[in-house]
């Protein structure tokens, strides 16, 4: 239990990440120009998670996938 939540923790942190600092810089950037608008913030933000996921998607897929190769050997050992 605990090593997936690892394993949820290290696949999850790069998309996460990435949202917070796009996220923060367009926050920041809204405030100098006192622009409040909300697809300003939406469309980079979804922009950068999806870029991060073509460029991280592999790393992601190999760890699930270790993973589910991992459980699937502990269940055939009961």
């Amino acid at each position: 239990m605990r090593d997936a939540l690892i394993r949820v923790l290290i696949v999850s942190a790069p998309v996460i990440l990435v949202a917070m600092i796009v996220g923060l810089i367009i926050s920041i950037f809204q405030a100098t120009t006192q622009i409040q608008e909300q697809t300003l913030s939406f469309v980079p933000k979804l922009a950068a998670i999806f870029i991060t996921l073509i460029i991280a998607g592999n790393f992601m897929i190999n760890i699930l996938l270790e993973f589910t190769r991992h459980i699937f050997r502990m269940i055939s050992n009961l």
